[in-house]
């Protein structure tokens, strides 16, 4: 799954195209005819077909699945990256009494949040992935979800300046501060298993007594 900020560097790259017609079309679909697009008019562009444009330019889409749609299909205020992007509505998705790794990578409530993300925000807010949302207090989740959009935001720009993202956690063997990292496959019983990368130490699980009252480290 693409993450937010991949996505939006390709919204980026394409939104010239935004208003214009398409004259010409190419490539194949299994899903979409992309004779098609004739004539129609690109009026947004959410994120293999080929658009060719009155402009002179074209569009190739690849490697992604497409359908006709009537209307946008994410709602801006779960965006992570979006103005619009509702903290409140978030925060209130994060409180549920389930691990708020499975929360996280729910599009529903934050859209553009990948397996990257997840795990890097969860390690700067000192936050086991298991740990349930009800049993953190409200500051550990707003610092959870400054975390996330400091990140995503971080990263987006580096990708438009062409630098590389650098993780502390995904896919380490050690964490910065040189301790021993857990991987394991976490995700909802019926749901798809993402790999997760955390450190016993830096976050350590919470009991299950009530909300922040202690902690016990893998």
């Amino acid at each position: 799954m693409p993450e937010g900020p991949s996505v939006r560097k390709f919204h980026h790259l394409v939104s010239s195209f935004v208003g214009q017609q398409v004259v010409k079309t190419g490539g194949s679909s299994k899903k979409l005819h992309p004779d098609g697009f004739q004539a129609l008019w690109l009026q947004d562009a959410q994120v293999r077909l080929i658009l060719h444009f009155g402009g002179g330019g074209f569009l190739v889409f690849y490697n992604c699945q497409m359908s006709w749609s009537s209307s946008p299909v994410v709602t801006p205020t779960c965006d992570i990256l979006s103005e619009k992007f509702h903290r409140g509505q978030a925060l209130e998705a994060l409180g549920q009494a389930q691990p708020v790794c499975y929360t996280l990578l729910d599009q529903r409530h934050f859209s553009g949040l990948g397996n990257i993300i997840k795990n890097e925000a969860l390690y700067k807010a000192g936050i086991h992935p298991l740990a349930l949302g009800s049993l953190l207090s409200p500051s550990r989740l707003e610092a959870l979800v400054d975390h996330v959009v400091e990140f995503s935001t971080d990263w987006l720009q580096g990708k438009l300046q062409g630098k590389q993202k650098h993780t502390q956690i995904y896919q380490k063997e050690h964490c910065p501060a040189g301790h021993q990292v857990m991987k394991k496959a976490l995700g909802p019983p019926s749901g798809f298993q993402r790999l997760t990368w955390w450190c016993p130490h830096c976050q350590p699980q919470l009991s299950s007594e009530g909300p922040e009252q202690s902690q016990l480290s893998e």
